[in-house]
């Protein structure tokens, strides 16, 4: 199993570039993130060319969060700020060699809001096949998340159904779909063909791994034998300085 450091969560108190160093010299073997937009590309890009880490992906923009907007490719009546949205990932994944942008749908409901959201998915997947990239969607939790418009792992499989566009695939969070509905050994059999990329964190508390209810031995030992995805990604909140809340990845790196 490969693990990518996601550097929206880990390491947060270093600027990108130095994050993705660090993430490299604890061990990681992929590194992911959510808004580097403030950063240079070419800046990203040569850490990324010094440590030979694959960049998995980044997010398109939130909007306003002052508004409560988390994502605007569902949103109705901001479908130019979304193009936009969709064009700047793309122009500024392409400069560091990201694999996927993710798509954030916003907060909305209503089949307006699918069609919307399924028009951007459209364009994002015309821009990752000239780019040679990935579109990912992600389902997250009404509890963290009131009012997403991907709220389950179902949902995210009718909308890629009804895409049907083979560069859009699923970010499938383990701890967004279990505080959802659980079940994550079978959904992740049954919706194998469907994942582009698997996060995890702790559940509840969305910490390290060591601590909660998941049994994640269990789960990244199936993710491996079922050869889902190359890289499991990182995406907890340590509670503390991020290099203390690294002692799955050096038990796991011991155990295998």
């Amino acid at each position: 199993m490969k693990f990518s450091a996601n550097l929206g969560f880990l390491w947060q108190d270093l600027p990108l570039p130095k994050a993705i160093y660090a993430a490299y010299e604890a061990g990681f073997s992929a590194v992911e993130c959510h808004w580097p937009y403030e950063e240079k590309s070419q800046d990203v890009r040569k850490a990324l060319q010094d440590t030979q880490l694959p960049m998995l992906g980044l997010n398109t923009v939130v909007g306003d969060r002052q508004q409560g907007e988390n994502g605007l490719c569902a949103l109705l009546g901001r479908e130019q700020d979304a193009q936009k949205s969709i064009e700047d990932a793309f122009d500024y994944g392409a400069k560091i060699g990201a694999k996927n942008v993710h798509v954030m749908a916003g907060i909305a409901k209503g089949e307006e809001a699918k069609q919307v959201f399924i028009d951007h998915l459209n364009t994002a997947c015309d821009r990752a096949k000239i780019e040679g990239m990935g579109v990912l969607i992600e389902p997250l939790n009404m509890y963290d998340v009131p009012g997403y418009f991907l709220q389950t792992a179902e949902q995210a499989c009718a909308i890629l159904d009804e895409l049907s566009r083979s560069e859009a695939k699923m970010m499938f969070d383990l701890y967004h779909i279990q505080r959802m509905s659980g079940h994550l050994s079978d959904k992740l059999i049954k919706m194998k063909s469907y994942i582009g990329h698997i996060q995890f964190a702790a559940v509840p508390g969305r910490g390290e791994p060591l601590k909660g209810e998941l049994n994640f031995p269990f789960l990244f030992e199936l993710i491996e034998k079922e050869d889902i995805v190359p890289f499991v990604g990182a995406e907890y909140r340590p509670n503390g300085p991020t290099e203390l809340s690294l002692d799955w990845l050096k038990q796991w790196s011991r155990e295998h």
